[in-house]
């Protein structure tokens, strides 16, 4: 946790003023048995009910003043506390936002909502108890020791015993049950992934009549779950009882041998009781001790796994930027030697050359899996290459910054994704100032603009997380469109019309060739019929290059790609292209 100390610099006042408050109080508060006392053996005793008023305005006296005083403290805390959580959130946010496909992949969406939520949660309560609880109930627990040995140095070593003994106890605890909540965290992850799953494969499990199935991993995973946070509940369960056995244990002796020193006239009554307020101030202050000692516990888990996620360094690091050639003659995108693979799973690319030249349209044919989506993701570097070189305008794209690569690639990738918000502001993703008019162009490039049209709100109309209120096909073709409207050099398509007809298809292809304006495309299918029109098709099975031509060339030439081409097509509409 003190690595995350950083994000309270700014708040230095508060953990000044807030922990400073509430040592006046717990001061105030350590007067009281005093002035308890004063009143039982002069006020009380001697029946002076002026003097028993006086020491009585005394005490609500220090109670509205130490009240004053918790507010402060309060208010303190909520602001510290709620600062704290904003910037760790924002930073870890963040950061989230450095790494690349492959941390992210390793980390897992449901386990960053997680520790984006729940951890940061936990930590601005630790913060908020830091503040409120953690300087003012220590100094409870040493105070009234020192002030039970002003009354008697002999029944403050009661208090010495039941304080050690109360503090083995919670060490003990503490100890045992770190491990129990780093594992709970862990199975909430778990649960979390299956929730999320669930919801957004809603309409699989249903098609699929998987839903007992799904309900029964989901019930194990929670069990699972429920399995690890009893155990660590019955290890904090054990604090409360077994401190307040302890002070219950340390009050009887203070009672049963402060009664013999009063009946030696060795003490006076009000300073035996003042000793039971300062034993039970001990309890009181050890029980919010060892609550915290649980919130703390589960804050050490949770900045752990926060500190895991600032940890994870970027594999692709951004580049010092670099100046495109603007020689027309330059390649727009060229592979040397491109090998890939993803951690542990060995190699899904291999020896991957060609070149792109500009304005030329790319086709990318291949099975499942033979590394289609891994080859285009190489090239704004959501991957990096592991060994040989990728090139755009000549230049390596390890020399570019992100922005400067990307912003000149309109990406459509595989899953259609659109955010909450109207049509227009998901258009103006790729260009924030896009008009109306640019907006309307893309749209029709695309095959959008019909439908768009027809509905009441037209660029106005709302579309729900994920687009989930539009069609695939319509969904795939938004995604073109916003994609070109920023007006990208180079538009990579991967296998992103697969939701689209044959005809709106071909419609596509032929606007993307004629009102684009000399656009470097590549175009990533399954469909011979999607690619068999372009410049050149490039063969992809497993992972390796099977052959690079004209669709009437590899037809002749390239074994793969005559098997993909007669598996959907008819001989004679093969060779008709």
């Amino acid at each position: 946790m003190f690595r995350l100390k950083r994000f309270l610099k700014d708040y230095k006042l508060q953990l000044t003023i807030g922990p400073l408050c509430k040592l006046i109080e717990a001061i105030f508060e350590l007067l009281i048995p005093l002035i308890t006392a004063d009143i039982i053996d002069n006020g009380v005793r001697s029946g002076d009910v002026g003097y028993v008023w006086q020491k009585g305005g005394l005490m609500v006296l220090l109670g509205v003043l130490g009240l004053g005083f918790a507010l402060v403290c309060q208010k303190s805390a909520s602001i510290a506390s709620q600062g704290f959580g904003t910037k760790v959130r924002n930073a870890l946010f963040r950061h989230i936002n450095t790494l690349s496909h492959s941390e992210l992949d390793k980390l897992g969406t449901p386990s960053l909502i997680t520790r984006m939520t729940n951890d940061i949660n936990r930590l601005q309560l630790a913060v908020a108890m830091l503040i409120r609880l953690v300087i003012r109930a220590p100094f409870l627990v040493v105070g009234a020791l020192i002030m039970s040995m002003t009354i008697d140095v002999r029944m403050a070593l009661i208090f010495f015993v039941a304080a050690i003994l109360i503090g083995l106890v919670l060490f003990v605890i503490m100890h045992r049950s770190v491990p129990f909540y780093k594992t709970m965290q862990q199975k909430l992850d778990t649960v979390s992934l299956i929730s999320r799953e669930n919801l957004s494969g809603n309409r699989v499990i249903r098609a699929f009549s998987r839903q007992q199935s799904d309900e029964k991993r989901f019930q194990e995973s929670n069990e699972a779950l429920t399995k690890i946070a009893v155990k660590a509940g019955r290890l904090s369960a054990l604090l409360n009882p077994l401190t307040y056995v302890i002070a219950q244990a340390a009050i009887i002796a203070v009672v049963w041998f402060g009664a013999g020193f009063v009946f030696d006239g060795e003490r006076k009554t009000g300073e035996i009781i003042a000793l039971v307020n300062y034993m039970t101030q001990i309890l009181l202050a050890m029980i919010v001790v060892s609550n915290l000692v649980v919130i703390f516990t589960n804050a050490s888990a949770s900045a752990a796994r926060v500190n895991e996620v600032f940890d994870t360094v970027p594999s692709v690091t951004e580049g010092k930027g670099a100046v495109a050639a603007a020689d027309e003659h330059t390649p727009c995108v060229t592979f040397r030697n491109v090998s890939f693979g993803y951690s542990d799973n060995g190699h899904a690319l291999r020896n991957i050359s060609f070149t792109l030249e500009k304005g030329e349209t790319l086709g990318i044919i291949g099975g499942t899996g033979s590394g289609k989506s891994t080859l285009v993701n190489l090239i704004p570097r959501f991957y990096d290459a592991s060994e040989g070189e990728v090139l755009v305008n000549g230049i390596p794209v390890r020399d570019y910054r992100f922005e400067q690569l990307r912003s000149h690639i309109g990406m459509v990738p595989q899953k259609a994704e659109l955010f909450s918000g109207t049509i227009r502001e998901n258009m103006r993703w790729g260009k924030k100032d896009a008009s109306d008019e640019e907006i309307r162009k893309a749209l029709q490039i695309a095959q959008a603009y019909e439908f768009v049209q027809q509905m009441p709100e037209k660029l106005d109309k709302r579309l729900t997380a994920g687009g989930k209120n539009l069609s695939g096909g319509q969904r795939q073709r938004l995604t073109i469109a916003r994609a070109l409207v920023g007006q990208p050099s180079l538009l990579i398509l991967d296998d992103s019309a697969s939701a689209l007809d044959f005809a709106t298809d071909a419609a596509l292809r032929k606007a993307l060739h004629e009102e684009t304006d000399r656009m470097t495309v590549i175009m990533v299918s399954q469909r011979v019929g999607t690619v068999r029109y372009a410049d050149k098709i490039l063969v992809l099975d497993g992972g390796e290059l099977a052959g690079i031509g004209t669709h009437n060339e590899l037809f002749e030439t390239c074994e793969v790609y005559r098997e993909i081409c007669l598996s959907q097509l008819k001989a004679e509409e093969v060779r008709n292209a």
